[in-house]
């Protein structure tokens, strides 16, 4: 569809977060639901022009009779003008990158292979670049346009690409199944390990000539897995190197969070060199200055601990001493890009329950606050403007623009403009109250659709996971309160202790406490919540979580048994001590729970949910995916067989084929429709 001007709002952050729906129904209008939610378009990676006037952009729609989401490259108008859909093939399109002759590169999986293509603005003929025997991803363009720098997954020890292909072929072809393994990781999120890994690759941005492992002989991986991507990697001012973040840990890889940046040739002659070796803990997302001279990255301080502070730091490039720009700063920034004058550093980062822009000053370090409400994503600057994704709770992200000084902000893009008028949203309102140790916790509260303050309205009351994360101000495409809301209910969303954007100390408060001061601010949350909405039903409440969410959810169970009506438990651990020797990142019990089982039980028992199950009593739905294995599916059954033992109602959903995550769109909608059916039927009576 294309953007009607006249739809174009020129409103900033905090009146968009603002905006609330009527209490009356919209006429031609329907609750919001999963259907709703899958309708949403999904907007990422914005690539600005060399020139700073058009910004190319990834747009996922989902095909419900295929079961998946689709990727197309999209364009709009720095000004907002000119938007329009660049791509139309049913395959997968997605990474556009600018060629310095005004072209798009991106990469497609026409032909059932993900290869870099090319695409003119001009008589919008498309040429396929590369036709390697493996997939390529994360790609990025030198800026001379000369090279092309992307991932392949490869065996480390080959010497050529056909020597991966080779070796697979040879595999697909064993009668015998089994594997040998020597070393962990043996699987890793949801993927068995096969023994290759991800290396970064040049080749001519012709796609001529065999391409070169810029990381030959290295056993490891960039971008990192399971979730990093081309902002691990940039070119050197001169275009000769590229600088990139990897882990080299050997055998310790499952525990360590040594991740380094290196700087690594083109021509591939030498191998790469440590440059951040005196870092013990994670290095990352390298930057560098418009003018070449500085280099800037993100870098936590403690090794093993990978929730911790993400500081700015820089030096002078190439043979400056880094230092450290934000000690002070007491956010942690989770994207970073410069401006193009050189002065101030652009970086979004949790903040009081929304994920803001701010400006840092290149030189001081001071930190302001450019685009406060919603959650940014993907910041990129050009002629005096920051561009962003913002999305907030009643509304998916879209592509804005605003001043260096946090005024003029401009909404760039209308695309889900039919989709979110369509469906009645619950209005989002944050309040505060004093939690463990009387500290201060935010609370978001989502209202049912036509909230009459005269009725009484049942509640779902939602625990995020991670510990480490927020229920914010963000349109979730999984944990969307709005599904909550759309049926009837009012929703309460706590950012406990150990929650993101509130400072560090109340984030390492967590650790070795997982059932103790987020348990207090959970119960003293919906307690306020109640109190402060009296049309909320106190009798009729019940509480949903995953991840740590799940583990707490268990935690409930056994020692807050009398509260809720109900309780849903998605991929949550049972017992502390026995998910440590089964998940596969081992980094993160260890710090959590201060040591290893054999090193210090009694941080692993002190606040195991198993050893509460005799307390169990409040019917249970359990959710579990096989291809979970950062919580593995053992925990999930031994919940269920756990209520089952003891007569609980009770019920298990089970998916074989996804992993931590519900991703396919059908999965999804079953996913919805039980979990809501479940509340219905214990806290609707």
């Amino acid at each position: 569809m294309r953007l009607n001007a006249q739809r174009l709002l020129v409103i900033s952050g905090a009146i968009l977060f603002a905006l609330s729906l009527s209490a009356a129904p919209a006429k031609g209008t329907h609750p919001f639901s999963v259907m709703d939610m899958l309708a949403m378009k999904r907007l990422s990676d914005p690539q600005l022009s060399p020139d700073g006037k058009w910004v190319a952009f990834v747009v996922r729609t989902t095909d419900l009779a295929a079961n998946k989401g689709v990727r197309d490259v999209w364009l709009v108008g720095s000004d907002g003008s000119g938007l329009r859909q660049l791509t139309t093939d049913p395959a997968n399109d997605d990474t556009p990158r600018w060629s310095t002759d005004g072209s798009l590169y991106f990469l497609s999986a026409r032909g059932g292979s993900s290869q870099v293509w090319k695409k003119s603005l001009t008589d919008g003929k498309e040429l396929q670049v590369t036709r390697l025997p493996l997939d390529v991803a994360n790609l990025m363009v030198s800026p001379d346009g000369s090279k092309l720098v992307f991932s392949l997954d490869v065996f480390p020890d080959g010497k050529t690409l056909s020597d991966t292909t080779t070796r697979l072929e040879k595999i697909a072809k064993q009668q015998s199944t089994g594997r040998i393994f020597d070393t962990i990781f043996i699987r890793h999120w949801d993927t068995w390990s096969d023994g290759r890994r991800t290396h970064l690759f040049v080749l001519p941005s012709s796609g001529a000539g065999e391409p070169v492992d810029l990381m030959a002989g290295f056993d490891a991986d960039t971008p990192s897995k399971p979730f990093g991507g081309t902002e691990e990697f940039t070119f050197t001012p001169d275009g000769k190197s590229i600088v990139f973040s990897m882990r080299d840990a050997g055998p310790s890889e499952p525990w360590s969070t040594n991740f380094d940046l290196y700087v690594a040739p083109l021509d591939g002659r030498s191998k790469p060199v440590n440059l951040t070796a005196e870092n013990k803990a994670w290095d990352t997302q390298p930057a560098f200055s418009p003018d070449g001279k500085t280099l800037a990255w993100l870098a936590m301080e403690r090794p093993g601990f990978e929730a911790d502070r993400f500081r700015i730091m820089v030096r002078s490039w190439p043979d400056g001493q880094s230092r450290a720009l934000t000690q002070s700063w007491d956010r942690s920034p989770s994207s970073l890009t410069w401006s193009p004058d050189g002065r101030s550093l652009y970086a979004s980062a949790p903040n009081l329950g929304q994920e803001s822009l701010f400006a840092v000053d290149a030189r001081t370090g001071a930190a302001k606050v450019i685009a406060e409400k919603g959650t940014v994503h993907s910041p990129v600057a050009a002629g005096g403007r920051v561009f962003y994704l913002l999305e907030s709770l009643t509304h998916p992200a879209e592509l804005y623009s605003v001043k260096a000084d946090g005024t003029g902000a401009k909404q760039l893009t209308d695309i889900n403009h039919d989709e979110v008028a369509a469906a009645r949203m619950g209005n989002p309102e944050q309040f505060t109250f004093k939690g463990a140790n009387e500290d201060t916790v935010y609370v978001y509260v989502v209202k049912p659709i036509d909230c009459d303050p005269s009725r009484k309205y049942p509640v779902a009351f939602l625990i995020h996971g991670g510990p480490q994360g927020s229920f914010g101000n963000d349109f979730h495409y999984r944990w969307n309160p709005q599904a909550y809301a759309g049926r009837g209910y009012a929703t309460v969303a706590v950012d406990f202790h150990g929650s993101t954007g509130y400072g560090q100390d109340f984030q390492d408060a967590i650790r070795g406490d997982w059932g103790g001061k987020p348990f207090v601010d959970l119960q003293k949350g919906l307690t306020a919540a109640l109190a402060r909405y009296p049309w909320m039903d106190d009798k009729r409440v019940s509480a949903l979580g995953a991840s740590y969410g799940g583990y707490m959810i268990n935690w409930i169970a056994g020692n807050w048994p009398d509260r809720f009506r109900s309780l849903v438990v998605h991929d949550g651990n049972l017992d502390e001590r026995m998910a440590y020797y089964a998940t596969e990142e081992l980094w993160f019990p260890e710090w959590e729970h201060r040591g290893t089982p054999w090193e210090n039980p009694e941080s692993y028992e002190k606040q195991n949910p198993i050893n509460f199950v005799k307390n169990w009593k409040t019917p249970t739905l359990v959710i579990h995916s096989a291809n979970d294995y950062r919580v593995v599916v053992e925990q999930g059954i031994a919940t269920f067989t756990a209520l089952q033992r003891k007569g609980i109602p009770s019920k298990f959903l089970y998916f074989p084929d996804e992993n931590h995550w519900i991703q396919k769109p059908a999965n999804s909608i079953l996913w919805h429709n039980t979990v809501l059916d479940w509340l219905d039927q214990w806290t609707k009576k």
